[in-house]
């Protein structure tokens, strides 16, 4: 008789889980998963697919407006929210039974229920307890909310994305990829939009080019940015709306304020750290580059990792997992040149080093930047711009990072990210001829440098030094 019940126990039933279960099943491990929510996790039904629906949604108000640029006469649109949101379900619905189906289909059990560590080899679900040889920890994340009076007023992306009607008027707390794909979305479908930063500029921890210039296009757009701006407390009015206190004494009044403001690893409760599981000091498992936790035959991938958290690293993440124990096959993953993009309006797409990151990693790099109108405005008429950056290691020659802002980005860099893996120059990409006219021909067609601000500041100390003749 086998010493457990399955081969592999899987607590998490999202992106990461179902991809390190499926493929250890596929190589005939007797695999189980548990999940307290639906099928797919947070990407398939409170994050990439529902929101790119709804940004696809919002995205025909732009598009009306433009064909009048190309002689079409388009009647006055209205919107239905609820036909929206109604369509989103249904897709998401199929969605949960095809998951369900793919694990069915590898030979995976699913229990449904929260999971529960008990011990190194035992997870307890619903009152009975199952045992297995290795565990894998795949709980990912959830939104974060401050502790400040009448935050349960506020909303999350959660619930965002399943309003029951549309806000006249809404608040987003915070300026990362979330609040900013939020606030295009409401933005374009009518709600005026009002988003509270913490700094200058959206988008910490991008190319700085990046966040100038879609702070720039979002006021373009009529979203309302207030920087350096604190939430003090939230109280909710008798006729439904909210009154917002900032630390600095005004009060903004809001129909919905929603809370865009990272988001923690799903670690509480499970029992991690009573079997010696290690966390870091925001609640994320310690894992090694093959995902191992602190404890030899417990596993993680994922957000609940807290490394890159986007859902393709996590499935690459749990298939290498699958690989390594039970394919012979051992595979680590290389959490270096990973794209990403926001899906925000224009979006954006990134792979690679920022030009800060550049200078403190490798010294002297070159940088082109390119900043145009795209062609598709030039008859809709539209104020809209596209900008894209080439950062390039001076002394070999290397792209060290690719960024965009404008339409396509994300399908671009795409591409992009392909040829920064293969290790690309800049010389092989001037010797690419690009697709015309296409705004992706750009990233092969730059020429000029722009200037080094230190080396021009150094020649600029240099002169200063040099007395003037009389």
């Amino acid at each position: 008789m086998p010493q457990y019940d399955f081969d592999l126990f899987t607590i998490g039933a999202g992106s990461g889980g179902v991809a390190a279960s499926r493929r250890a099943g596929s190589y005939g491990a007797r695999v189980a998963i548990c999940e307290d929510s639906r099928i797919g996790g947070t990407c398939v039904h409170r994050g990439c697919v529902p929101k790119k629906l709804l940004v696809y949604g919002a995205h025909f108000h732009a598009d009306f407006e433009d064909a009048a640029g190309y002689g079409w006469s388009v009647p006055e649109p209205t919107f239905d929210w609820t036909k929206l949101q109604a369509a989103k379900n249904k897709e998401l619905d199929r969605l949960d039974g095809v998951y369900r189906r793919l694990l069915r289909d590898s030979g995976v059990q699913l229990i449904e229920g929260r999971g529960r560590v008990v011990d190194a080899h035992t997870v307890e679900v619903g009152g009975k307890r199952y045992t297995a040889e290795r565990l894998l920890v795949a709980t990912g994340s959830h939104p974060f909310l401050p502790e400040i009076p009448g935050i349960e007023h506020a909303i999350t992306s959660d619930g965002a994305l399943s309003l029951p009607e549309l806000p006249r008027r809404l608040a987003i707390v915070g300026g990362g990829y979330i609040g900013v794909e939020f606030a295009g979305i409401f933005n374009a479908l009518g709600a005026k939009v009002m988003m509270l930063l913490r700094g200058e500029t959206v988008l910490r921890g991008f190319d700085n080019d990046i966040r100038g210039m879609l702070t720039q296009e979002l006021r373009k757009k009529g979203i309302d940015l207030r920087p350096e701006t604190f939430i003090r407390d939230i109280e909710k009015r008798p006729d439904g709306t909210l009154s917002l206190l900032t630390r600095m004494g005004d009060t903004l009044e809001v129909d919905a304020v929603l809370y865009a403001t990272g988001r923690v690893p799903n670690t509480k409760g499970l029992g991690l750290e009573e079997v010696g599981v290690r966390l870091n000091e925001r609640g994320a498992v310690q894992v090694d580059e093959w995902s191992r936790t602190s404890v030899e035959n417990i596993y993680a991938v994922g957000d609940v990792t807290d490394r890159i958290n986007l859902t393709p690293v996590a499935i690459a993440e749990g298939r290498a997992l699958a690989e390594t124990l039970f394919h012979d096959n051992p595979t680590k993953f290389d959490h270096t040149g990973v794209a990403s993009a926001v899906f925000c309006q224009p979006p954006v797409g990134t792979v690679g080093c920022t030009e800060n990151q550049a200078r403190e990693r490798y010294g002297q790099v070159d940088v082109y930047v390119s900043n145009f109108r795209p062609m598709k405005h030039t008859l809709s008429g539209r104020d809209e711009r596209t900008m894209m950056k080439v950062i390039v290691e001076r002394a070999s020659g290397r792209v060290l990072g690719f960024h965009m802002v404008g339409a396509d980005a994300p399908e671009i860099i795409q591409g992009m990210a392909v040829a920064l893996k293969c290790g690309v120059t800049k010389k092989q990409l001037d010797a690419t001829v690009g697709i015309h006219p296409t705004a992706a021909e750009e990233f092969v067609t730059m020429r000029d440098k722009r200037p080094d601000p230190e080396e021009a500041a150094a020649q600029e100390r240099g002169r200063d030094a040099v007395p003037h003749a009389h």
